[in-house]
């Protein structure tokens, strides 16, 4: 039997874990993040200020990271 798409299999009734497992293919492929979006409509200015304060964030996120601690003598 071969799954196609976004799909799992449930074994020996149990949905639980089948649900499980389709929740996170739904998260690793993006899907739920791409529907949000595109729930509302976004205007480009609006999109572009959004993903320019998320590099913002990430480059002092990364900054932070190679930071040497302080001296506490």
């Amino acid at each position: 039997m071969k799954l196609y798409g976004r799909s799992v299999l449930v074994k020996d009734g149990n949905v639980e874990k089948a649900l499980r497992k389709f929740k996170k293919k739904i998260a690793d492929s993006g899907l739920l993040i791409e529907l949000r979006a595109r729930e509302t409509y976004e205007k480009p200015t609006t999109t572009r200020k959004r993903r320019k304060a998320a590099a913002k964030n990430r480059w002092r996120k990364q900054v932070a990271s190679q930071k040497l601690p302080k001296k506490q003598f």
